[in-house]
């Protein structure tokens, strides 16, 4: 059964930094893009960052581009969103996800998903 496990989320102030995790298992993933993205109230799901787990070539969403940056340790099978100089903007649930994708910002191309952990940004 695969799993996505998201951590670290939470509440920071404007300007501020935060690190999420997803720790993935239950399959191996050559292959696969793991992804994350958003969702905000009343707001549909966007894309925010991605990246292969076999390469390096990551990709970003504009509104994020030099403020947040995707990385992964594959030993730890584990992906990270850092998120620096963070907006009230940059409120929302953040969900990793995986998939065998070939538009990476489209959300419907993504097979597995986790639960998704708060972000909250105060002005």
């Amino acid at each position: 059964q695969v799993q996505l496990v998201e951590s670290g989320g939470g509440l920071v102030q404007a300007g501020g930094s935060l690190r999420l995790s997803c720790t993935a298992s239950g399959r191996a993933f050559s292959g696969y893009v793991m992804g994350w993205f958003r969702q905000a109230p009343g707001k549909e799901r966007e894309f925010v960052a991605a990246i292969p787990w076999s390469g390096r070539s990551a990709n970003y969403a504009a509104s994020v581009q030099g403020r947040f940056t995707i990385s992964k340790d594959n030993a730890k099978n584990t992906v990270y969103l850092q998120m620096n100089s963070l907006k009230p903007e940059d409120t929302a649930v953040y969900s990793c996800a995986a998939g065998r994708v070939t538009i990476w910002i489209r959300p419907n191309q993504y097979d597995y998903w986790g639960q998704g952990t708060q972000v909250t940004v105060s002005s």
